[in-house]
């Protein structure tokens, strides 16, 4: 027979105890713990239950995971050519961000093209998801919507109308009935997502699964929840802005380095195709502190304008702001400037923003990070027209090369600009007639060329 007890789990990590504790052990938060009751359920002999034996890895038939068409190339992109059957995939994003507004556009694109499609929701009632509907134009007759928090209720809602895809929104208000925590507690949401998966596997259902986010922007609830999904991904932006950016976490059917690009209007979350034309719609070139840099997103080349400011301060200890740039980064590249260029940051207040709301990833902004620091701090402008850079800062103070430098040229060639400063041995690889291919090998031979 089963046998119940209670425990203390908290809440943040998972970690389990049998009496309280300020402390936890497991993520040294304070205040943490709560009780639950747990039910151990008696221990089945597996070699007696299990008929399954291990195969050599030659003897497995391997094939291509069959996908849905979610009607939204950005969407798909970012899940790596579409929707897998029977997957599970969790989004996250701050409020209001637009989750919900573009999971009920997947919702009734797949509903016209592949059949019934259920919208679960524990947050909203069926009214104001009808209301975003009509708004939104996504008015399906095979989109179905459910205002329900029952997971057992939901499970034979599932059972009975058989759909192709099903949105739970959010995680955190499913809960189990013979489960005595609150909904959103680590253990329903474990529990809750154990048995979302189980449905989806075993009647091939994919699912989209909401979860809250924290006060940092990290996902609620246990981390197994992340392990547990095939794919992760996040809603970047402020709800102030126009522009929104979808990006992977984790992705078991396909690369993690996709982005997609969207703009939030009154009819909806409207895609990008051109996001390098997006983000310079507004640029002002040959500006003091400013400069466009090209990055890779994946396979997708984006041009982006980055802007600096460099200011002096009586305080004693100075402000150093970036927003889109790693603040290590940063760090870093003035500490090369003051090395090697003799460039005094010491008493000056520096702020940097990426212009659109992109939060650059890896080293390909590093020179042009530094020559946007260096036009600020000496407020010089740039001398060259439509000037492009790209290339790797080392702590000597050396450009190195950088990969997939051919896609940025000719992204660079589509939008018209016709200097491009990048690395010596990257011109060495490239002929692209009708552009400029300034080779630099130091960061003196950078500012000699540019300034």
């Amino acid at each position: 027979m089963s046998k119940i007890k209670s425990v203390f789990i908290c809440q943040q990590c998972g970690y389990e105890s049998l009496k309280w504790m300020g402390k936890c052990p497991g993520c040294n938060a304070w205040n943490t713990m709560s009780e639950e009751v747990k039910e151990n359920k008696p221990s089945v002999n597996i070699l007696n239950k299990s008929s399954s034996m291990p195969k050599s890895i030659k003897e497995i038939k391997s094939g291509e995971q069959e996908r849905y068409d979610t009607g939204i190339s950005e969407l798909n992109r970012v899940l790596g050519g579409g929707l897998v059957k029977g997957s599970l995939t969790l989004i996250s994003g701050d409020p209001g961000i637009g989750k919900s507004t573009l999971l009920l556009q997947t919702a009734n694109n797949m509903a016209n093209k592949y059949g019934k499609v259920l919208y679960v929701s524990g947050e909203e009632s069926e009214e104001q998801i009808k209301m975003r509907g009509d708004r939104l134009g996504a008015i399906s007759h095979n989109l179905f919507v459910i205002s329900e928090t029952n997971l057992e209720i939901i499970e034979s809602h599932i059972h009975d109308m058989k759909p192709v895809f099903v949105i739970i929104d959010s995680i955190q208000t499913v809960y189990k009935s013979n489960i005595t925590s609150a909904p959103g507690s680590v253990s329903q949401v474990r529990e809750c997502s154990n048995d979302i998966m189980r449905i989806g596997k075993n009647n091939n259902i994919s699912f989209f699964i909401v979860a809250h986010v924290t006060k940092q922007g990290e996902l609620a609830g246990p981390r197994v929840l992340e392990h547990m999904v095939d794919s992760v991904l996040t809603f970047e932006g402020e709800r102030t802005e126009e522009f929104r950016i979808l990006r992977t976490m984790k992705n078991r059917f396909g690369t993690t380095s996709e982005i997609g690009v969207f703009e939030m209007k009154q009819e909806g979350l409207v895609q990008v195709y051109d996001p390098s034309k997006m983000f310079l719609e507004e640029t002002s070139y040959n500006q003091e502190g400013s400069i466009v840099i090209g990055i890779m997103e994946g396979s997708r080349p984006i041009l982006v304008e980055l802007q600096a400011l460099v200011s002096e301060t009586n305080a004693y200890m100075p402000r150093r702001t970036s927003v889109g740039i790693d603040t290590a980064r940063l760090n870093l590249i003035m500490a090369v400037l003051e090395k090697k260029l003799k460039i005094p940051f010491y008493k000056s207040d520096v702020y940097v923003n990426v212009v659109g709301g992109l939060s650059i990833q890896g080293t390909l902004a590093d020179l042009g990070l530094a020559l946007a620091l260096i036009s600020s701090a000496k407020s010089k402008e740039l001398q060259l027209e439509k000037l492009l850079c790209m290339g790797e800062v080392g702590l000597t103070g050396e450009i190195r090369p950088v990969a997939s430098c051919e896609k940025l040229v000719n992204e660079a060639q589509k939008m018209g600009f016709k200097n491009i400063l990048l690395p010596s041995r990257n011109v060495e690889k490239l002929k692209f007639p009708g552009i400029n291919l300034i080779g630099v090998s130091s960061l003196k031979e950078a500012i000699n060329k540019i300034f």
